[in-house]
């Protein structure tokens, strides 16, 4: 299957797995979430552009998905914050992407055939040899797309209480980490110091944090080995964990349970999401395209064999299709979701869980001093 458009961004080709985001709005937090790294995306809102691109809501310093696909590009935005017209945004940092072409079709058929590999060039016009250099590029699968977008370099962000002393402090590995994540950490008082992915735990709880986050990310969880090996090491640790996306998936692997490739994956602002453990349900941000295998409605013992995770229980549900979007450990201080509280963009429904964390932490510190 091939689509003719027009180029409104860099000139060139991109390669990568193919999949659709349903959001209205937000396109500048999902051109920059570094969860797309190694994926082009196709936004089926008709129109995109047409409040340019500003400076806060940036979810990273440079962009990383393969490439960008829209119906209608806007070349003259319209908006007081507007600093850059999103073609040129593309253009100036080398992603490739294309207009004019029909997306609603493009949706239709990735809904049927799954998420599958893809290709955009400017420079190979012919079909027949682009759909055979398509079949012979490499699955998302083969690449170690957390190791590309990780932070290099530890940095922190600060987060103080009233008589300016930092009232917790969190060390999160960064697999890919939107920056509205770790503000949204500050603002709930912790100070967050975010690490490269494959810091030594060891290095990690050197800094003394009250607690440990794993962030969202991209690339495929049965992959992810030396993360999953990482965070076991944390739980044993019995520090509390505070998981978002991948950090789910990792999560879910740590305690032993499967992960699996969904057919198309949940990508939009308008996902609802229901907490089990209040009944309540949350209209969430998602962009995930592979879940957890467990159990829904049992508390059981966690899979992994080494006796010291104790029991666990799926604590929210996606309602469109009972896919898992959190998990809730009962012996040690863990828990997951697998969409995206702090939003950016999206709903703030699930806002509440940042102060779930922090409610983690303070009662582990007090259980602590007591003992």
């Amino acid at each position: 299957m091939y689509f003719y458009g027009r180029s409104c961004g860099a000139e060139g080709e991109a390669f990568g797995e193919i999949v659709f985001n349903t959001s209205m709005v937000g396109y500048q937090e999902i051109v920059s979430d570094p969860s797309y790294a190694g994926q082009i995306v196709t936004l089926t809102y008709p129109q995109v552009g047409n409040y340019g691109i500003n400076e806060k809501d940036m979810q990273a310093d440079r962009l990383h998905l393969a490439g960008l696909v829209v119906h209608d590009m806007c070349y003259e935005p319209s908006n007081w914050q507007s600093v850059e017209s999103l073609p040129n945004f593309l253009a100036s940092r080398g992603v490739v992407a294309i207009e004019d072409v029909d997306t609603r079709a493009l949706t239709i058929a990735i809904r049927e055939g799954g998420a599958m590999r893809a290709a955009i060039s400017t420079t190979d016009l012919d079909p027949e040899s682009l759909i055979a250099r398509v079949k012979a590029s490499p699955s998302i699968a083969d690449h170690n797309y957390v190791a590309d977008v990780s932070t290099k370099e530890a940095y922190t962000v600060p987060g103080q209480d009233a008589d300016g002393h930092p009232r917790l402090r969190v060390v999160a590995y960064d697999c890919g980490e939107k920056r509205g994540i770790a503000r949204r950490l500050s603002a709930a008082g912790c100070e967050v110091t975010v690490v490269p992915w494959d810091t030594p735990v060891e290095e990690a709880l050197a800094k003394d944090p009250d607690g440990v986050f794993f962030s969202n990310g991209p690339g495929d969880p049965e992959q992810a080995e030396p993360e999953v090996a990482l965070l076991r090491q944390v739980l044993d640790a019995g520090y509390p964990f505070f998981g978002i996306c991948f950090g789910n998936q990792l999560l879910g692997r740590a305690l032993g349970f499967g992960t699996y490739k969904l057919k198309f994956g949940h990508r939009g602002i308008n996902q609802p999401v229901k907490d089990l453990t209040t009944g309540k349900v949350e209209v969430t941000a998602h962009n995930h395209g592979f879940a957890v295998d467990a159990p829904i409605g049992e508390t059981v013992d966690a899979p992994f064999d080494n006796g010291h995770f104790g029991k666990v229980f799926v604590s929210h549900i996606d309602l469109n299709d009972d896919v898992v979007e959190g998990l809730q450990c009962v012996d040690i201080p863990a828990f997951s979701v697998q969409y995206h509280p702090e939003a950016a963009a999206g709903p703030h429904d699930a806002s509440y869980l940042f102060d779930r964390f922090v409610d983690l932490m303070r009662s582990s510190k007090e259980e602590t001093r007591n003992a």
